[in-house]
């Protein structure tokens, strides 16, 4: 088959599932990936020939896409702040909101004398290597209760040359908690979403995303939120801050329980408008 034929396939079936113009990138992202065919040769070579492997290869990408798995698992690998990560489904799909939090995170540390900074929940890793890869001097540990999500996190710190150190810990377990310096940034992305919200989400995240990740027991949608409360009054030195995602409809609510106990909240909103993140500090 020629290019033109195989790109010709994926888009007819991917806009069964996406938008045009969303088939179109998807498209365009496998090629790069799998086949080494670039944006230029789709345009300038569509009569050229492809390799019979590599037609096998693409027809088993779009079987894997049809079945609505996500581009970043098909290809291994999802970009966030500007670095390509290794992903697959022991961890989350990194995404752009949560590069504003580590940002918000960079900014304070910039102007912080002290670096030493906890990532709880780290998954591929995206946070803290990223964190590290902008702040040199920070001193940053990041943890997770999956072994599989920490490996892959080692990985994607050695691919770039940042020193980590991981923990493999249940957060949940406060006994755990003891084991745990003082930090100047606490930072999490935890799991969020109640289970009765399953449903709702589109097919590729509930399907595919590990749930360990996702979801929080429905008639406590707060839990991880508790515990990095709980964290805090003993690990949080008294000029440091938190950085957390957050679910859109508990910001206030999340706000509430650490302005509950004498600190000081900022809701902010995402790049789409969203409250999404929460930043806080001590009273001092």
């Amino acid at each position: 088959m020629t290019i033109k034929e195989i790109q010709q396939q994926y888009l007819t079936e991917l806009e069964k599932i996406y938008s045009l113009g969303e088939a179109a990138v998807i498209t365009t992202m496998i090629f790069e990936s799998i086949a080494n065919i670039s944006k230029q040769d789709l345009l300038l070579r569509p009569n050229v020939e492809i390799e019979n492997n590599t037609e096998i290869n693409l027809i088993t990408a779009l079987k894997r896409l049809q079945q609505y798995e996500p581009i970043q698992y098909v290809i291994g690998k999802a970009w966030f702040y500007n670095v390509a990560f290794t992903v697959n489904e022991a961890v989350l799909i990194p995404r752009p909101e949560t590069e504003e939090l580590v940002l918000e995170a960079i900014n304070f540390l910039k102007l912080h004398e002290s670096k030493n900074v906890l990532d709880i929940g780290t998954g591929s890793g995206c946070i803290p290597i990223s964190i590290k890869k902008n702040i040199a001097g920070a001193n940053v540990t990041s943890l997770d209760v999956s072994n599989d999500a920490l490996k892959l996190a080692a990985k994607n710190a050695s691919d770039n040359a940042v020193e980590i150190s991981f923990l493999h810990l249940n957060f949940l377990e406060e006994k755990n908690h003891l084991a745990l310096p003082k930090f100047d940034v606490i930072i999490s992305n935890p799991p969020y979403i109640p289970e009765n919200e399953k449903n709702n989400l589109d097919k590729n995240v509930a399907k595919y995303e590990p749930h360990v990740a996702l979801f929080v027991p429905q008639n406590d949608p707060l839990l991880f939120y508790k515990k990095i409360l709980i964290f805090a009054g003993d690990h949080l030195k008294k000029d440091g801050k938190i950085f957390l995602e957050i679910h859109e409809d508990f910001a206030a609510e999340t706000a509430n329980l650490f302005t509950e106990k004498n600190y000081q909240v900022i809701i902010k909103k995402d790049m789409q408008g969203k409250e999404r993140m929460l930043i806080i500090n001590q009273y001092l």
